[in-house]
């Protein structure tokens, strides 16, 4: 594949050495040896029968590369060669952690340029946008594919960019979404432009929560919510309500709020065709319930989770949307709100032991925040009855667990 990549480029392997020293030139890294100590290692990686996999620094320097086409635009979306090349690195041997770190590192540099939304789509995608925008009754299925792209390729970087960059990216999806559904889109593709305008609104509405913006995420969830109710599929519903339930837990007093719509999710998830989507609505049906000081309410709750967590997923529409390593960071939650310190510090460990592929990362720093959270806890039980202790923990909770 490293090969195929160099051939479709024109390039031979002296010349992929004189671009790899010219990129280590403009990214300010240390030289890279003479063009011939250079070239040979690009055959190493090529060697038809014992190919070996480039060092972090060539990954790097291969990653921005293969990030632009031979006219100099940026191209990291499925089909561009950037993909295929992590594609190969994973076939050397690289893992998926290593290889969602290269991405995120060239997509930063991107955004540091000024790249946006058509630095995740590939060319043929970007014309056939063009081509929508101009006339939507020419939207083709690859162009809805393309934007359904672009929101998971925005999602996968929460937690490595920053939430303003991420925002710009994914504005011009959300926007693009609006624009189709407003013209006459073929009757066939409309469910699946609707979807990527639920999956696109939905994370935009939480990123303008993180950025202060609390009238656009209102707006963003209620177009999300309002887009969700026209498709048959009442998981996607359930999700908009519980990042919408999610959202107002932290930024209003009072939990009232967040537990209606935490019912309206449970509701829907319940109709829908995705287990671990209900699974996640009881989950977060528990956390509420023990915030509120219903301890069991929100066992019985963590009960249904459960229960959903451990059937077959095979045919679910959302596999990786949660996992029995989320489910333990709630049971932690339960307990550190409802029950004893202690034990919520021994599920939040264990949770976040579970929590190890790169996506899983932010929910992973979440659960070691409250795990800290728990152990305070924890090691001042002895002085629990001292009214500065009482303070301290009112304090604790209202700046971390609230």
């Amino acid at each position: 594949m490293l090969k195929a990549l160099r051939h479709r480029r024109g390039l031979s392997l002296a010349g992929v050495a004189r671009a790899l020293i010219a990129l280590a030139g403009e990214l300010h890294q240390p030289p890279l040896p003479s063009v011939a100590s250079v070239q040979r290692s690009v055959a190493r990686w090529e060697s038809p029968k014992s190919p070996t996999l480039p060092d972090e620094r060539y990954q790097l320097l291969l990653a921005h590369l293969y990030a632009r086409t031979p006219a100099g635009d940026l191209s990291l979306g499925a089909g561009s060669d950037f993909a295929e090349y992590l594609h190969a690195l994973g076939l050397l041997g690289e893992s998926e952690r290593r290889t969602a770190e290269l991405r995120g590192l060239v997509l930063r540099a991107a955004t540091d340029a000024g790249g946006g939304l058509l630095a995740l789509l590939s060319p043929t995608v970007q014309a056939g946008l063009t081509a929508a925008l101009e006339d939507p009754s020419r939207t083709a299925e690859e162009a809805i594919a393309g934007l359904a792209s672009v929101v998971a390729d925005v999602n996968a970087e929460v937690g490595s960019l920053p939430m303003v960059r991420l925002q710009l990216l994914l504005a011009p999806a959300v926007e693009t979404c609006r624009r189709l559904l407003a013209g006459p889109v073929p009757d066939p593709l409309v469910p699946k432009l609707r979807g990527v305008a639920v999956a696109a609104a939905t994370p935009a509405g939480r990123l303008a929560f993180e950025t202060r913006d609390d009238t656009a995420s209102g707006a963003l969830y209620e177009e999300a919510t309002r887009t969700a109710e026209r498709l048959a599929q009442p998981w996607r519903k359930a999700n908009v309500h519980m990042s919408h339930a999610l959202v107002t837990l932290y930024s209003t007093q009072g939990i009232d709020q967040a537990w209606r719509l935490v019912d309206h999710a449970v509701r829907a998830a319940r109709s829908g065709e995705s287990t671990l989507v209900r699974a996640r609505a009881h989950a977060l049906q528990a956390e509420i319930a023990a915030r509120a000081g219903h301890g069991r309410q929100a066992r019985a709750a963590l009960g249904l989770a459960w229960y959903d967590i451990e059937a077959d997923h095979a045919e679910d529409p959302a596999p990786f949307s949660f996992s029995s390593g989320h489910l333990r960071g709630f049971e932690g939650v339960c307990e550190l709100y409802a029950g004893d310190p202690s034990a919520a510090h021994d599920r939040f460990a264990r949770s976040a032991e579970m929590l190890s592929a790169p996506r899983e990362q932010v929910q992973r720093a979440i659960v070691t925040t409250d795990q800290a959270l728990a152990r305070i806890r924890q090691e001042l039980r002895a002085w629990r009855r001292e009214d500065w202790v009482a303070d301290l923990d009112d304090h604790l909770m209202d700046v971390l667990g609230s």
